[in-house]
């Protein structure tokens, strides 16, 4: 039976699932006070907050750390820096970050602790089984500083609370779309990398409009969840459903980057599978790779994920399947003009 009149403390409560998660905080009758912190300066009214107080600081600095955790029946931590991950800001707040939420949950003697993974934490191996349980370990992909870093906070985790008397649940989203992710978008192979398309290839594409953004596909299958299908998997944790664990969160149903180009209205070209393997190897030994570019790594070996734990243990059942989940996306993305 789920707790009722409890307290939640939440990190990174502006994220693409943060905002999510935060409206699903604040519909629940369960949830009597909710506490977030993060960097931005907003207004809880604004965000129809009614019950959130929200904390403006860093998780970075352990007193704001304290100051939101004290008496908090659950910590949710949603923190992540993900573009720059691979710098050393994003190094200190990943790591360093979590290590004070973490230890600040534990002295405070919070019922559960809820953290929010990915699936890139299993890491880009071509060695992963054709469908990932959560009893595959978190291995995380050197070259992919996202992965890496995932499969260390994960790490710390584990290492923080073992023996220690708070429940922890380990969620590994898949990529998280929906109107409020737009991050999603922003990752397609065409969009990042068109303004490094060479200048000729650029001025044929303009000159006749009926050529359309071409999207490179190699086959490889992938998977999306709505970010209100993940909040909702959140709350079931928060307020203590099911065992603590790890829970893999995927909608029903897979893409290809064809299927991608298709709800686009682009064009998908194929790719054969060992010219995304070559571009991947190439751009893990670059120097100052970017980040963005180390995405490569994700075409080369399908993560497609089993959910059946979070459906059995969590009873969750998620309202929006892939392809609806990135018709969503798009609308939104052409919506707010990040895509034509």
């Amino acid at each position: 039976m789920a707790d009722a009149g409890i307290t939640v403390a939440v990190t990174g409560p502006t994220g693409d699932v943060g905002r999510a998660f935060m409206r699903a905080l604040e519909r629940s009758r369960d949830v009597t006070a909710v506490r977030a912190l993060g960097r931005r300066e907003i207004d809880p009214a604004s965000e129809g907050w009614k019950k959130t107080e929200y904390l403006r600081g860093s998780v970075l600095d352990r007193d704001a750390v304290d100051e939101l955790v004290a008496g908090a029946d659950v910590v949710v931590h949603l923190a992540f820096a993900i573009m720059g991950a691979s710098g050393a800001d994003g190094n200190e707040v990943n790591l360093d970050g979590s290590r004070n939420v973490f230890g600040a949950a534990v002295r405070a003697g919070a019922r559960r602790l809820v953290y929010t993974s990915s699936v890139a934490a299993y890491g880009f191996h071509d060695d992963n089984p054709p469908l990932l349980t959560e009893n595959v370990r978190p291995r995380g992909t050197d070259a992919h500083s996202y992965s890496k870093a995932k499969a260390a906070v994960e790490r710390l985790l584990s290492e923080m609370t073992i023996g220690t008397h708070t429940d922890v649940y380990t969620f590994r989203p898949c990529i998280v779309a929906g109107p409020d992710a737009l991050m999603f978008i922003g990752s397609i192979p065409y969009v990042q990398l068109g303004d490094k398309m060479p200048s000729a290839l650029w001025r044929l594409l303009e000159a006749v409009p009926v050529l359309k953004p071409v999207i490179p596909d190699n086959g490889i299958s992938f998977q999306l969840v709505h970010h209100d299908d993940v909040a909702a998997a959140l709350r079931a944790a928060t307020l203590g459903r099911g065992r603590p664990g790890v829970y893999n969160l995927a909608a029903p149903g897979t893409l290809t980057m064809r299927d991608l180009a298709e709800d686009l209205g682009w064009y998908a070209i194929p790719v054969p599978e060992l010219a995304v393997d070559v571009a991947a190897e190439v751009a893990a030994r670059l120097p100052f790779i970017p980040e963005d570019a180390q995405w490569l790594n994700a075409l080369r070996v399908p993560m497609l994920m089993d959910t059946a734990k979070a459906q059995r243990e969590l009873r969750w059942r998620p309202r929006y399947g892939v392809r609806e989940t990135l018709r969503a996306t798009i609308a939104e993305a052409r919506a707010s003009q990040l895509l034509r």
